[in-house]
């Protein structure tokens, strides 16, 4: 429940591996077809902005990024377009640096087996590469934050369960640490 004048997100998530020995086919018609769906978002009411929520493989990485030059064209041009990125993406595997977004959020949260070395890194006081990876942050409501944040950028929380008036406060005192 929101307010009827606040804008909103529309995101999308896609997932395409359904077993572990079964790959996606990844086909030009499902690109099509994700590209329309996801431009439908825009019909819902006060949605200003769509975001992709994709962890695409090695593999699936062109299927991604031509499924993003389709939803680019189909967009208005004033309608912000941006992903969510594995941390990995936005450190060192840079791949994603000439995709048609205006963002890229950089998941600071379930980062497997970069977690320790990338966590380091951010308490230092280093940054996540690249310009589409430095506007905004993605942290989940049930991990402690191991970094410091700049606070002038946006912060995409996220939940696991469905939120709680209480989980605002939570997420409050986080931030303020």
């Amino acid at each position: 429940m929101v307010p009827p004048d606040l804008k909103v997100v529309a995101v999308t998530r896609i997932e395409s591996q359904r077993s572990k020995t079964q790959k996606p086919a990844l086909s030009g018609s499902q690109a099509a077809r994700i590209t329309e769906l996801i431009r439908k978002t825009l019909e819902l009411p006060n949605v200003s902005a769509v975001q992709v929520d994709y962890d695409a493989t090695t593999s699936e990485r062109e299927f991604y990024r031509s499924l993003l030059r389709e939803l680019r064209a189909q967009l208005p041009d004033e309608t912000p377009l941006s992903i969510t990125a594995l941390a990995s993406f936005c450190i060192g595997d840079r791949w994603i640096k000439d995709l048609p977004i205006d963002e890229a959020i950089p998941m600071a949260f379930r980062m497997g087996t970069d977690s320790t070395r990338i966590q380091a890194m951010l308490a230092d006081g280093h940054d996540f590469r690249g310009e589409l990876c430095q506007r905004s942050y993605g942290i989940a409501l049930d991990e402690p934050l191991s970094a410091r944040f700049d606070p002038a950028r946006r912060v995409y929380v996220f939940n696991s369960h469905p939120w709680k008036e209480s989980d605002l406060g939570v997420l409050e005192e986080r931030l303020r640490q």
